[in-house]
């Protein structure tokens, strides 16, 4: 798809593109320029007390594990289910 840059360098991204990757007015995206390209990456945004909150909970659940050789996961909406975390509730 061809799309035109306009003032103050922006640009529209189009609608099917938009509606493919579910994403929405005010969703955040890493911008990196690599290999003369343009690469927009959705991310999301964490305050920094959740981070540390996240990393205390992940060192915790692995210091019981190693001393009970409990609880693995494959399904990483099931961890952060457990860790207290709603992702269908995060917002940016």
């Amino acid at each position: 798809m061809l799309v035109e840059i306009r003032g103050r360098s922006q640009i529209t991204i189009p609608a099917e593109i938009v509606k493919n990757l579910g994403v929405k007015e005010g969703d955040k995206f890493e911008v990196i320029e690599k290999d003369g390209g343009i690469y927009l990456i959705p991310v999301v945004v964490y305050p920094k007390h959740e981070m540390a909150r996240i990393a205390r909970l992940i060192k915790d659940t692995e210091t019981k594990k190693s001393r009970s050789g409990s609880k693995s996961y494959d399904d990483i909406d099931k961890m952060f289910k457990d860790m207290g975390i709603n992702l269908d509730d995060v917002q940016n």
